[in-house]
């Protein structure tokens, strides 16, 4: 601190808010293949291994198509380009919402760290592999949910806290509006 001035300044501040969402971001792209990287290499195609019997098992399947094998069948170069192109779109759109959300700080930085991670885990499958690994298992009895990893995982979980926080900010937006114009809340 110089002249009671806090040391680095608004760039010193705005350059410390991002890094947060950066090391989430790569913590779990790191988790993610590390993880892909060991149920390739320990467990067969098709392997199961129980863990916790009657709910959780780890596999090792692979998904060609989107989330829930949507659009999965036999791998094409086509594909894998469309699949590729979807992700890279992806990922410019949420740099875009990035720039304008991520200011706003709170939970959306976070939120879209996570969502761009799990993308970026599924890209590298795509690019390298033409296919996605996918490994935890989840079931109840004869129903099993498809298979998933962390970066679905991150997807996931990343939406849905975007999608909190967008409600929870526009429920409190509303109230201050009653509030102004003088109704109760």
């Amino acid at each position: 601190m110089l002249n009671g001035a806090p040391s680095g300044g608004p760039a010193a501040t705005a350059r410390r808010s991002h890094l947060l969402p950066a090391l989430l971001l790569l913590l779990l792209v790191l988790a993610d293949q590390l993880s892909k990287w060991w149920v390739r290499s320990s467990l067969a195609l098709y392997e199961v291994r129980e863990v916790v019997p009657g709910l959780f098992n780890l596999v090792h399947y692979t998904n060609t198509g989107a989330a829930f094998g949507l659009l999965a069948g036999e791998p094409t170069p086509g594909r894998r380009l469309f699949f590729v192109a979807v992700a890279l779109l992806a990922l410019g759109l949420l740099a875009v919402l990035y720039r304008q959300v991520g200011r706003q700080g709170g939970i959306y930085p976070h939120a879209l760290a996570l969502i761009a991670a799990g993308a970026v885990g599924n890209l590298i499958d795509r690019i390298f592999f033409g296919k996605v690994t996918d490994f935890l298992d989840f079931y109840l009895g004869v129903y099993h949910w498809p298979a998933f990893n962390i970066a679905d995982s991150a997807i996931t979980i990343g939406v849905l806290l975007f999608l909190w926080a967008t409600l929870r900010d526009g429920k409190e937006e509303g109230e201050e509006q009653l509030s102004a114009s003088g109704e109760k809340t």
